[in-house]
């Protein structure tokens, strides 16, 4: 959380796309035509329990090219049922299933079994004509979850998922994606990295004793080029200082900032951070994906307007300056929520597509955004 179907076809593959009849045709092994692509997938974080796909479809005018699904790992039988809902939603509207692990359990339980059994349901989702792009415990620099801050653990689960991955479902690409380094290493949650532990020297990239944001907060945690696929982050506007609760308006060129790692903060000086897109997206020859956005607004809260804020952002992440400064920018997945967050202690609406909003955002989409069945699928079997 590209304008194509990606498929992985080989370990090392990465997603290449060409245009054929206005249409897009697979290509592994030939990142050079990933820049030489002007469309990017547009994706949506959808509240499955509130909406579904073609319903979604309807609001915006348009399928998506991407749905998001988060699932634990390992799974039951009923929370893979959801997943293959939601598979079967974005296959009819033409598009494509990103797809969250959450081993929740800890990094220990990826065990072999378990990850045989989530390649197998894979393969059967990309057999049923399903592409998916596969975000595998996303955020492990953060501090919050019980896989993060964990860089040996974690870059030897996310191995072991992607070779199993490349060899039997071939439909399937893994997306890496940390937390924004703003704020890094995120004191106070219950998984930070203690000090004498392994973890720790490895986390201490400039062998200073301690973790500040003066360390890498990506480096540690890659897992290599042959297990990645894709890279991205989730780039949200909270507000434009902490603590969170104000109805801001984002300043002006804040995602690129954010993105390049040149935004000055609302957490601190932020110049520190590494330049994500770059290092990731053009060092590494990776799609990038901004795998969630969307801008804060709280309704109980004073501030500026549901569409000045909201409008000021949307504006930002499909502004064409942005399309043509980072042309490995692949996918946009838009938060779709209305949700209680306790971080503020109140309802936040992510909604862009809310009743005073919904007229002004379909109206300022650009003509570059790739939509379902703007999709079409390769052929799914071995090579």
């Amino acid at each position: 959380m590209i304008g194509i179907v990606v498929v992985a076809l080989a370990a090392t593959a990465i997603w290449g796309l060409e245009t054929l009849s206005s249409q897009w045709s697979c290509r592994a092994k030939d990142a050079s035509l990933l820049t030489h692509t002007d469309g990017v997938l547009y994706g949506v974080n959808l509240d499955w329990g509130s909406e579904t796909v073609a319903e979604y479809q309807q609001n915006l005018g348009h399928a998506p090219g991407v749905a998001a699904q988060f699932t634990d790992l390992p799974y039951t039988d009923t929370e893979w049922t959801w997943v293959t809902e939601a598979a079967t939603q974005i296959n009819q509207a033409g598009g494509v299933l990103l797809l969250t692990l959450e081993p929740n359990g800890g990094l220990n339980t990826v065990t072999d079994a378990v990850v045989n059994r989530l390649t197998d349901d894979l393969r059967t989702l990309n057999d049923q004509g399903v592409p998916v792009v596969l975000r595998f415990a996303h955020e492990m620099n953060g501090s919050w979850y019980a896989w993060s801050q964990q860089p040996q653990a974690y870059v030897a689960a996310f191995r072991k998922v992607a070779q199993s991955v490349h060899q039997r479902a071939p439909g399937t690409a893994m997306l890496w994606a940390p937390n924004y380094g703003g704020g890094y290493p995120f004191r106070g949650g219950k998984y930070n990295a203690k000090p004498g532990t392994p973890a720790f020297a490895a986390l201490d990239t400039n062998h200073d004793g301690v973790l500040t944001m003066a360390d890498d907060p990506y480096q540690p945690y890659y897992p290599g080029d042959d297990a990645v696929d894709w890279v991205g982050m989730s780039l949200y506007h909270w507000g434009n200082h902490y603590p969170w609760g104000s109805n801001d308006i984002p300043e002006p060129g804040k995602l690129s900032a954010l993105l390049t790692g040149t935004y000055s903060g609302s957490v601190g000086n932020e110049t520190s951070v590494p330049n994500f897109y770059q290092v990731y997206g053009v060092d590494h020859a990776r799609p990038v994906a901004i795998t969630e956005t969307a801008a804060f607004y709280a309704p109980a809260n004073k501030g500026a307007s549901e569409l000045a804020i909201k409008q000021a952002w949307w504006q930002q992440v499909f502004s064409d300056d942005l399309h043509q400064e980072f042309p490995m920018l692949k996918m946009i997945n838009w938060f779709e929520w209305n949700k209680y967050e306790p971080e503020v202690s109140t309802m936040v609406d992510w909604r862009a597509l809310g009743p005073n909003t919904r007229t002004e955002f379909t109206a300022d989409l650009p003509s570059w955004l790739l939509f379902g069945h703007d999709v079409t699928t390769c052929s799914w079997g071995f090579a």
